[in-house]
């Protein structure tokens, strides 16, 4: 996945480049892309703490509450940055059955591999 500050103009170009791709019949790799127009719009959604949870659930996907443990913060916090995450798409949350009993919600990351990208002219 690749998360990146950009404007319009740089969108269409991306989608120009896939459609001569896809003219020529050639491969199109799967890409999964989140464009931010200003860099404080992405720094708001990608905090320390937002940032330190992408990490844990690129190793494998765990519970609110294992992530929270990972981390050493508390799970309504974290729970809050999971929704947010997720709402940007950059995570995904499951509702999973617990062995025996109840439920747990599992947040996985959207791609197996997050890049960065932003470039201030």
């Amino acid at each position: 996945m690749l998360l990146h500050v950009s404007d319009e103009k740089m969108f269409f170009k991306s989608g120009k480049r896939i459609a001569r791709l896809a003219d020529t019949g050639k491969l199109i790799t799967e890409e999964k892309t989140i464009s931010f127009e200003d860099p404080a719009d992405l720094l708001q959604v990608l905090t320390t703490a937002r940032l330190a949870i992408m990490r844990v659930v690129l190793e494998r996907p765990r519970s609110i509450t294992e992530v929270a443990e990972c981390l050493g913060r508390d799970r309504s916090a974290v729970k809050r940055d999971v929704a947010l995450l997720a709402e940007a798409g950059l995570v995904v949350v499951e509702d999973k059955p617990l062995p025996g009993h109840g439920r747990k919600k599992e947040v996985r990351s959207a791609a197996g591999t997050l890049r960065l990208e932003a470039v201030l002219a």
